[in-house]
């Protein structure tokens, strides 16, 4: 038996996927009987051309007694793709693990773990899902900021509500067992192969706590309102981690605290954790009118059922600084996704269904250490805090968006009026540069033309800046083995995930975690 990938299958628009096997046939030049099994592996929209918009398909199929001396075009074998599991290690479990931190890498780690028989104990500072929904609503409702229960705090991590995209650099079985798990988990299966996955800020919700659930009934447990405070160390080995709730001895801690957990970076740099300054990423979130992005990607196409509202991802040079969009949200919102109060920072959002009437993205610089003057392990956090606590004040409280009409901006005049937007508080008129940096407002003046011209006058036309956009990256990196996936210096400390500098997004946190997991298994036997 032969597997073979098969790639640069075109399909039209409404074209039934069932005519796939005759795509594979005729590529191959064999029959459709001889095909024995077929898998989608990758789903693409080609719309470079809006007069001939197309789906793009890779399969894998199993062929028996292949015997062509030479493959057809965009044709290769396959290797092994299966995911690979270690057997226990041999090191005795004194304790069980404990995970810190429930967002991506926090779950999938603790998830992975409870499924091999290791019992862990994940521990997160926030509620449980369904009651921070509830005080998300409440806050989006003009409600108090709950410094426990918010956009970025709670079961799920910063990423619950931060659209649940699924775009990842990296594949490989890892990365495709991340999507099984999800879909297996309420999500849809087509995000095993989809181009662009998107899960839905409505879906993620269910989709966490169906794992969590998972993670319990298999052996984990969650404990939720408890506060990292402290990692307990003897002789260079964890020994403990005190919590709001009390002391939890043990000598595994997976810490995948997420990039906005800042008073946990300051209690790791007071222990003596190493941490380092790592460039993040900063701006503003842009917002446009939906229907114009629609059919300045798609033409009349946009009209073809099932196309839906269309997206875009842009890079630009901007002078001497790089200009691009990030978490892109079609049809989607902007909430204020604040952690810290009488602070103010942006992120965008959208539903499964991407019906709201407009689009919006972040729209990024990359700061380095020179942009913040330090290349002090805290310098990035201290840059972020001086934007948004200027960016609260100058929108009068109350977390209103601060905005600003592209029109106005690229004219160096302040915003006046009335401006609509999706933002759930509103928003007050004003200026990016009550709180952005210099650097940064000029990246945004030269590159926001050029992006412009690439969306065929759509990307500007109608559209407003809100800000700041700051929490798209951790500024901060704790430095870890490669192989042993424990830190540095301290043995037993497993630096995870976004928060600790090794990823940036849902599913490679996620993968980041499931690898974290796999290291402690391979290492540790399963507890007696």
């Amino acid at each position: 038996m032969m597997t073979l990938r098969v790639n640069e299958l075109k399909m039209d628009l409404g074209q039934d996927e069932a005519d796939l096997p005759h795509l594979v046939s005729d590529r191959l030049d064999c029959s459709v009987e001889d095909i024995r099994s077929l898998r989608i592996l990758r789903k693409s929209l080609d719309a470079r051309r809006r007069d001939y918009i197309h789906h793009i398909y890779s399969v894998a199929v199993d062929l028996p007694d292949w015997t062509s001396e030479e493959l057809p075009r965009a044709v290769t074998p396959m290797g092994d793709q299966s995911f690979q599991w270690p057997a226990p290690g041999s090191n005795p479990l004194k304790n069980r693990p404990v995970v810190v931190g429930s967002g991506p890498a926090g779950l999938f780690a603790a998830y992975m773990l409870a499924i091999s028989g290791y019992q862990p104990i994940m521990l997160e500072r926030g509620k449980a899902v369904k009651e921070r929904v509830a005080d998300v609503r409440a806050f989006d409702s003009g409600g108090p900021h709950d410094a426990e229960s918010n956009y970025l705090y709670g079961e799920g991590g910063a990423g619950t509500f931060s659209d649940g995209k699924l775009t990842c650099r990296n594949t490989g079985p890892d990365v495709t067992r991340v999507l099984e798990i999800l879909a297996e988990s309420h999500g849809k299966s087509s995000i095993v192969y989809d181009q662009r996955p998107h899960l839905g800020s409505n879906r993620l919700p269910l989709i966490v706590r169906t794992i969590r659930k998972k993670m319990e009934a298999a052996g984990g447990e969650a404990r939720f309102d408890c506060r990292l405070e402290d990692i307990l160390i003897q002789d260079g080995q964890v020994v403990g981690v005190a919590t709001s709730s009390g002391v939890i001895e043990t000598n595994h801690v997976v810490l995948a605290i997420g990039h906005s957990a800042r008073d946990t970076y300051e209690m790791l740099l007071n222990r003596g954790i190493p941490l380092e300054f790592k460039p993040f990423q900063m701006g503003v979130r842009i917002e446009q009118p939906q229907a114009a992005i629609t059919n300045a990607r798609y033409g009349d196409s946009s009209e073809v059922a099932g196309l839906g509202a269309a997206d875009y991802n842009l890079a630009v040079h901007a002078g001497a600084r790089d200009l691009f969009t990030f978490c892109m949200c079609a049809g989607g919102y902007i909430m204020a996704s604040v952690s810290e109060a009488e602070h103010f920072c942006t992120n965008g959002m959208s539903e499964s269904y991407h019906d709201s009437p407009f689009a919006n993205s972040g729209l990024v610089m990359t700061i380095g250490a020179s942009d913040v003057g330090s290349d002090h392990p805290l310098a990035g956090i201290m840059y972020q805090r001086r934007a948004e606590a200027a960016a609260f004040r100058t929108a009068g409280g109350g977390y209103q968006s601060p905005a600003h009409r592209v029109s106005d901006f690229l004219r160096h005049r302040r915003s006046r009026g009335k401006i609509v937007t999706s933002a759930p508080l509103g928003v007050s008129p004003g200026s990016m540069a009550d709180f952005l940096s210099p650097t940064i407002l000029n990246a945004l003046e030269r590159g926001l033309p050029i992006m412009d011209r690439a969306l065929r006058g759509a990307f500007l036309k109608d559209a407003v800046l809100v800000g700041p956009e700051s929490r798209g990256s951790s500024p901060v990196k704790i430095p870890r083995d490669d192989q042993s996936r424990q830190s540095s210096v301290i043995t037993g400390l497993y630096p995870c995930g976004e928060g600790a500098g090794y990823a940036g997004g849902i599913v490679s946190a996620a993968a980041d975690g499931l690898r974290t997991a796999r290291a402690i298994v391979a290492q540790c036997a399963l507890p007696q």
